[in-house]
């Protein structure tokens, strides 16, 4: 089995959702101490913004789609910054979205091709933003990862950590709460 381990918080060893995003993968390679990881830093390597010569997938893009597709799981850090992904993130996703490859058209609409794939995502944000809390409407990270992955065939699994910057206590709890998430997860599921 390969896993796909991708960061992208600019933190650093602050990163919330880096932290997080190991003890997924901890958790998994316990349950199965033959996963062969492949790590990539999104910001220590980060692509540029996507250009019309990376479309179809070339050069670099390439490499890219062609490790994703190898995955059996994907585990992302994915922070909040400003609403949303961080932009190191969006290059990343611009460069698995590919027509042909993880997607494609039929007559009903859009058809998922990498729904062979687990995909979990460690999620933090500085605010409240879960069901419920007065700025939910304003969380572009869990409901635009939900959209794009859905679009090529995948439901992702989320483990969160939100109100990071709303006290230690409250950073704390959170830290807890998502512990305890990433305890209960499933070690290995097939899809």
């Amino acid at each position: 089995m390969k896993l796909l381990h991708i960061d992208s918080a600019i933190t650093g060893e602050q990163s919330v959702s880096r932290k997080l995003s190991a003890e997924i993968v901890g958790h998994l390679k316990a349950g199965a101490p033959d996963l062969d990881v492949t790590y990539r830093d999104l910001v220590a390597a980060p692509f540029g913004h996507l250009m019309l010569g990376d479309m179809p997938a070339q050069g670099e893009s390439t490499s890219v789609l062609d490790e994703f597709l190898a995955a059996d799981i994907v585990v992302i850090g994915a922070p909040m910054y400003n609403f949303t992904v961080s932009s190191q993130l969006k290059a990343w996703i611009d460069r698995i979205l590919i027509p042909g490859k993880t997607f494609r058209y039929g007559e009903a609409g859009p058809i998922g091709l990498a729904g062979d794939k687990r995909v979990i995502v460690a999620l933090s944000r500085g605010g409240l933003y879960s069901e419920g809390a007065p700025a939910r409407g304003h969380e572009h990270v869990e409901t635009y990862l939900k959209t794009v992955l859905s679009f090529i065939g995948i439901t992702p699994e989320f483990v969160i950590a939100e109100g990071m910057l709303l006290g230690p206590e409250q950073h704390a709890t959170a830290i807890a709460q998502a512990e305890r998430s990433i305890a209960a997860l499933p070690p290995w599921q097939e899809h």
